[in-house]
């Protein structure tokens, strides 16, 4: 048994911990915020991420409040015309052991928290420093506090703490897009077609589209859209953001498109980070996961699903394995996951994934249970 160190306690964090759990370890996640409130928006599992979560045990918390797209849709931005159309739902369940599941952030944690043996999960613990020695690793919170472990996991987003202290300080790099988010009730959708699938209006240029799903069981439509934008100074994950601004930028779209956008009454935004993809990901007792390892746009939405994929893999890595093992177990973890995260954050940033009828296999067929060591 390993006693393991998890920072972070975010979709990745979480899966991490309850894998690692399940084959035996001793667990524990330090995550800084007080609680889990309900921020953020939406987080689309597709089917390679909807499997690993069955195995985890979550699929049927998950599937009360999440909504079940019918088909993923591309359409034009002027004309409207459609240039794929995938089944989903039951399709996608025959052909890859999972369907794909839309659902609210915060329903996602809670129906991993609830998988988390009592006291695994620390809230208010910030930690503030890492490293290792000899013996394992360490961490030490913004109290003071010093715990010790034999693997301490970076599950600490985009900007992680665990990161830097390993392999020393970066800065995201800012993509020159902004992205808004939005929600709105179904009914306001009126008669608009394919409210139920999860539709992508493609722009004139690859920057500029309009993305729909349906939220909460489907009584939700979630938008999500993005434009070029030369530079971002701004302080925030999500800001608010001027509604008539967001439709101005879309104007010239389709009529159903547009109205989507009139449909909705406020919306947040934010500026689009990324990183080039590492070459390790771990160093002695410590490695990453998620968005601490591989941060990527969102316009293949995979960067949660990445990260439950990478907490799979990661406990079968560990798996049997004892404190004398766990450098070479985290080697082979990363030598598992680096070439397929990398492939995806490279295609995620060119954004030409299905806008056309494609092979979507090579995304949604992984399956991280099984997949090679």
């Amino acid at each position: 048994m390993l006693k393991i160190a998890v920072c972070g306690g975010g979709v990745g964090g979480l899966c991490a911990s309850i894998a690692l759990h399940k084959m035996g370890h001793q667990v524990t996640v330090f995550e800084q915020a007080q609680q889990f409130a309900r921020v953020g928006a939406d987080i689309n599992l597709t089917p390679n991420a909807v499997h690993a979560l069955d195995r985890l045990g979550a699929s049927e918390e998950l599937r009360v409040n999440a909504a079940r797209p019918t088909h993923r849709i591309s359409r034009i931005w002027d004309t409207g015309a459609e240039t794929s159309r995938m089944p989903l739902s039951e399709a996608a369940e025959t052909r890859y052991g999972g369907p794909s599941l839309t659902v609210h952030r915060a329903d996602l944690l809670k129906a991993l928290e609830v998988l988390l043996p009592e006291g695994a999960l620390r809230f208010g613990a910030k930690v503030a420093e890492v490293g290792q020695d000899a013996d394992g690793a360490w961490l030490v919170l913004a109290d003071g506090t010093t715990h010790r472990a034999d693997v301490v996991i970076g599950a600490d987003g985009i900007h992680s703490p665990v990161r830097t202290a390993v392999f020393g300080a970066d800065s995201p790099q800012f993509t020159g897009l902004v992205s808004w988010r939005a929600v709105f009730p179904r009914e306001r959708g009126g008669d608009l077609p394919n409210l139920d699938a999860f539709t992508k209006w493609w722009g004139p240029t690859s920057d500029l589209q309009i993305v729909t799903f349906p939220l909460t069981r489907g009584e939700e439509i979630f938008v999500f859209a993005t434009h070029r934008q030369d530079d971002w100074a701004e302080e925030g994950w999500t800001l608010p953001g001027d509604i008539d601004e967001l439709r101005a930028h879309y104007a010239d779209f389709h009529p159903e498109a547009r109205a989507l956008l009139a449909a909705c009454d406020s919306a947040t935004r934010s500026a689009l980070h990324v990183r080039e993809p590492m070459a390790h990901w771990s160093q002695g007792h410590i490695t990453l996961l998620g968005d601490a390892a591989h941060p990527m746009v969102p316009f293949m939405a995979q960067g949660a699903c990445m990260a439950i994929e990478d907490a799979v893999v990661l406990a079968r890595a560990l798996d049997g394995v004892d404190a004398a093992g766990v450098p070479a177990a985290l080697t082979r973890y990363e030598e598992a996951r680096i070439p397929r995260t990398s492939e995806i954050q490279r295609s995620s940033l060119a954004n030409e994934w299905l806008k056309t009828q494609g092979n979507a296999d090579w995304v949604y067929g992984y399956q991280a249970w099984t997949a090679p060591l």
